[in-house]
């Protein structure tokens, strides 16, 4: 077996690595910490948590926890070492964080087939590479992916706005129509009269706020939180993201500020909320969009996020199997591929995995059918509208041909498609 590089010790390049080693491949792992540290870590630990011990819930109608169950069925090291260092939290899998990475740690640097190197790789390298640096890829090796792919492949904020289930828009008050009937109705339209507009300002800026990292706080002029936008004034939001012009039904009777929701996915069954990158907590989200006429009982799939978050865009440069289109050497896997999520981030590191064993070998191989968690997050990532990609989680909303009515079986389904998967790919 060939000699393959692993550049990051996240949660995804300590998947990727332990696959790799115990396919009986030597694996050089490069990792800059503690030599270098960054801004948010706090240890030279590997897969390190820094935003949260949790890793969402187990329950098999959740996306995140089908997705873990695929994981375990894949004999994921996230999910072994987890299990081991879990803490109590009802449905959910939470870790007491130090262990977790201890763990892992120990069980990367007792693998005899895994050479770690204390090294920040600022050029990427000529042989078979996985790169999974994650959000916080260093300011040298960004230049070089620049150099390589073009500014405009990469992003250095999520600026990310909630997405909430069609379903659950009340279209009593909701209405379709594109601005001054230009014959696109494809926007779903929620209009305010001036009182409620002016609560709903009110609550938005009063909200609270998640608690950013120094390196967090600097925002684009383009692309601020709209919590900031309406700071600056009560009628800010009503001549920008929620300008009415163009959007009533009735001419005589013009709504007073309009919040559009556009279509998120080709099934069609996601909607985001236009120009509401955000930094409200989740429980924030919920109780001030809900506000919103024609959402008050929406449901939402992902929330609204904006931070520091470097990675590629991906259905621009990255080919079906995450390798860059034209340095197919590399293979990108966790938060710089495009996904969101600590859970999501290490399932992709076994697929790089695989990927690399397979290409290494010259084996031919199949990517996880897309009636899995897994799949279906690749396809997105590759697939997706690349002038309006930003990071995904896991959801049911992009898992093909899933019911709401249906998740069990839906469940059920991926969880034997990806038990017959890992078996074709071990065999």
């Amino acid at each position: 077996m060939g000699r393959i590089n692993v550049i990051g010790a996240g949660l995804a390049g300590v998947e990727a690595a332990h696959y790799l080693a115990n396919k009986g491949h030597e694996v050089y792992l490069y990792e800059k910490r503690p030599k270098e540290m960054t801004p948010a870590h706090q240890s030279g630990l590997f897969a390190e948590l820094v935003c949260s011990n949790s890793l969402k819930s187990n329950r098999l109608d959740n996306a995140c926890g089908l997705l873990k169950s695929e994981m375990r069925i894949m004999s994921s090291l996230t999910m072994e070492c987890a299990d081991k260092s879990a803490v109590p939290s009802g449905n959910a899998l939470s870790v007491d964080r130090e262990l977790f990475a201890k763990i892992i740690t120990e069980k990367i640097l007792q693998n005899p087939r895994i050479f770690v190197v204390r090294e920040n790789i600022k050029i990427l390298p000529e042989g078979l590479t996985i790169l999974a640096t994650g959000p916080l890829t260093s300011d040298e090796l960004i230049d070089d992916l620049k150099d390589k792919m073009g500014a405009d492949t990469l992003s250095f904020y999520d600026a990310s706005s909630p997405i909430l289930y069609k379903e659950s828009i009340d279209f009593k008050v909701a209405y379709y129509k594109s601005r001054y009937d230009q014959g696109d109705d494809s926007y779903i339209n929620c209009p305010m009269d001036k009182a409620t507009y002016y609560r709903f300002v009110d609550e938005l800026i009063n909200a609270k706020t998640v608690k950013l990292h120094d390196f967090e706080t600097t925002f684009f002029e383009g692309c601020l939180p709209i919590e900031v936008i309406a700071s600056r004034g009560v009628d800010t939001l009503r001549y920008g993201p929620l300008k009415p012009k163009g959007l009533a039904l009735d001419r005589n009777n013009p709504p007073y500020a309009v919040i559009q929701l556009r279509q998120d996915n080709l099934i069609g069954n996601l909607y985001n909320i236009v120009g509401f990158q955000t930094n409200l907590t989740y429980q924030e989200q919920e109780r001030v969009f809900r506000l919103i006429p024609g959402l008050d009982k929406a449901e939402f799939v992902r929330y609204g996020l904006m931070h520091r978050n470097t990675y590629l865009n991906s259905p621009l440069v990255l080919n079906e199997d995450l390798t860059i289109r034209n340095k197919p050497n590399i293979i990108v896997a966790g938060q710089l591929s495009g996904v969101e999520g600590y859970v999501e981030s290490a399932a992709t590191g076994i697929i790089a995995g695989i990927i690399a064993h397979h290409l290494e070998t010259k084996q031919n191989f199949t990517l996880p059918p897309t009636s899995t968690m897994i799949g279906s997050l690749i396809r997105y990532i590759t697939k997706a509208d690349p002038n309006n990609f930003t990071p995904m989680n896991a959801n049911f909303g992009i898992l093909e041909n899933a019911s709401k009515r249906h998740r069990e079986e839906d469940a059920n389904k991926a969880l034997d498609s990806i038990t017959k998967y890992w078996s074709e790919m071990n065999e």
